[in-house]
């Protein structure tokens, strides 16, 4: 077992690129399904969650080359493809679930195990479900499979999505590609990852009008054709470094990063008295004081994504002042406060609100990261933190953060990746 030791008090100072963001970059692979030949994808994270997704196609039939230094995939798709994506895989990542709508509209069947990931609540899948019925689709779930199927084309209809969901959106909007006839999705997510994989079918000869709104409109085409695609960059690492910067007092400079897409964080960041400008290609975080605590209130976008808010808890934990920080969207996401109060932090938790008190400082200690977003609030924790703080389940941290330690480490913070024991010993 690996994990992260962290020795805390370094201010961070100087430049960090990101790549391309986890959150698109899984369904644009899925995406690839739609077409037969090779898609090629570009800015690609060299994380765990592109090789288990890489894993997955291949098992469908597809050949995947990953080059993960050179942030690459590419995806060569047969004209026959298989149609199960079995548990072992998709226990690990909850994403694997995007494959749905794709093989259903290229096979006219699918059967996708019930998803695992990230324990930060309960994401149910009714609104994929009731969509790909309103596109004529038999779905049931049968030991532990969501089982689709079609006996003919699927047809387009109009859909109303009770929440603007963005893996249902995406479930919807890639069986409807090539439906029959035209398929409206009223009230549909709008995040920018959205815009990306909209962007790619569009390339690939997909109708879609609409993109970044609340309602797609999309217009059934007979095939889509291969290509070659930038992913779109990761506005929750990129927000993470804009975090960490802020909370250590330092200078950092953020690059491929659109500060469009976290227009609520950083104004957020501004209250809490850094200094947020922006540059070519991306932004610069300045903090020269203790930060101000700041309330945060998570909600789909282009409100403050919820993927941001266990690292604005952290920033509170040493911030002066007190802020109540609401999640809206996952009810179980408040579950790493326990860590987090291993290190000193006052945080108390009511339903789907969390207090928390600032304090002057944090005290290392060990630590377990529980999801993705629950590590990178415990690694931001642990630079600030007095002495070592030694964070437990690494793996989580890997599926959405490539070449952390070594990035910190550019930046002057004190961070190395060891074994367990050599804790012990």
């Amino acid at each position: 077992m690996e994990v992260l030791s962290i020795t805390g008090g370094q201010r961070l100072f100087g430049t960090v690129r990101v790549t391309g963001a986890k959150n698109s970059v899984l369904k644009l692979m899925a995406a690839a399904l739609l077409a037969q030949g090779t898609t090629t994808l570009t800015e690609v994270p060299d994380i765990l969650d592109v090789e288990i997704m890489a894993e997955l196609l291949r098992r469908l039939g597809c050949e995947v080359d990953h080059d993960g230094p050179a942030r690459r995939v590419s995806i060569t798709v047969p004209e026959i493809l298989a149609h199960r994506a079995d548990y072992d895989l998709v226990r690990r990542m909850r994403a694997s679930i995007c494959v749905l709508g794709p093989l259903l509209a290229r096979c006219g069947a699918a059967d996708v195990a019930l998803p695992g990931g990230d324990n930060i609540g309960s994401r149910g899948l009714d609104m994929h479900i009731a969509g790909l019925k309103k596109l004529g689709a038999e779905v049931t779930n049968q030991h532990g499979y969501l089982i689709a199927s079609t006996q003919q084309r699927l047809t387009g209809a109009s859909i109303w999505l009770d929440f603007p969901s963005v893996g249902a959106t995406e479930t919807i909007l890639m069986a409807a590609v090539t439906a029959n006839g035209v398929t409206v999705i009223d009230n549909a997510a709008r995040e920018p990852e959205i815009v990306d994989i909209c962007q790619m079918l569009i390339n690939m000869g997909a109708s879609i009008d609409g993109a970044g709104t609340s309602t797609l409109t999309i217009e059934g085409v007979e095939q889509l054709e291969p290509v070659a695609h930038c992913t779109v960059s990761d506005r929750i690492v990129a927000g993470t470094w804009a975090v960490a910067a802020a909370m250590t007092q330092g200078d950092v400079t953020v690059l491929n990063a659109n500060p469009a897409h976290l227009e609520a964080a950083l104004d957020k960041l501004v209250s809490a008295g850094a200094q947020v400008s922006h540059v070519a290609g991306g932004f610069r975080v300045i903090m020269d004081n203790r930060p101000l605590a700041v309330d945060v209130v998570t909600l789909p976008y282009p409100g403050f994504p919820t993927d941001l808010q266990p690292q604005f808890i952290a920033l509170n934990a040493i911030a002066s002042g007190a802020a109540l920080v609401t999640e809206n969207l996952f009810e179980a996401r408040f579950r790493f406060v326990q860590e987090l109060a291993r290190l000193g932090a006052d945080v108390r938790t009511d339903g789907h609100h969390a207090l928390v008190r600032g304090r002057s400082h944090l005290s290392g200690a060990p630590v377990e990261a529980t999801d993705i977003r629950a590590g990178a609030g415990l690694v931001l924790a642990g630079l600030v933190a007095d002495g070592i703080t030694s964070i437990y389940g690494v793996s989580h941290i890997d599926r959405g953060y490539a070449d952390l330690v070594p990035a910190l480490r550019e930046l002057g913070a004190q961070v190395e990746r060891i074994e367990a024991e050599s804790l012990f010993t």
